[in-house]
């Protein structure tokens, strides 16, 4: 059984990794990466919420990249998840939010990233980016 708890696990990273990348790069709406999101158990949305952070955490964002997120993520300002991220320095216990704030998590989380992640392809990743997740085929 722990096999298969692990196994599941990693399909689940594989699968947010794909997800929330094609959002990014805008082969895939944030509406239907929220809407992927919202179908998972709630253990899985935890998962997620750490896993993004992961990535978000990697992009090394700026104050300006969680506001422009926040913008684009359609969550209020004030809301727990967006304010969280536009702290200095930010706050990343999104996956300890109560349950019915993950879905706003999950979209300031992936909005922010984009914003971010966008800004390094166009930087440090330009014209010799290596990473699998910077070259996705279109859906």
């Amino acid at each position: 059984m722990a096999g298969t708890s692990s196994e599941d696990g990693q399909a689940l990273r594989r699968e947010a990794e794909r997800v929330v990348n094609e959002v990014a790069q805008e082969l895939r709406t944030l509406d239907d990466g929220t809407s992927w999101f919202s179908a998972l158990s709630s253990v899985g949305r935890q998962a997620v919420l750490q896993e993004v952070v992961g990535y978000v955490m990697q992009a090394h964002i700026t104050a300006a990249d969680g506001r422009e997120g926040v913008a684009r993520s359609g969550v209020k300002p004030t809301a727990n998840p967006s304010a969280m991220i536009c702290m200095d320095p930010p706050r990343y216990g999104f996956a300890a939010l109560p349950a019915n704030e993950h879905v706003k998590a999950f979209r300031v989380l992936v909005s922010v990233f984009s914003v971010a992640d966008t800004r390094r392809r166009r930087t440090h990743c330009k014209g010799t980016c290596g990473h699998t997740w910077h070259n996705l085929p279109p859906r």
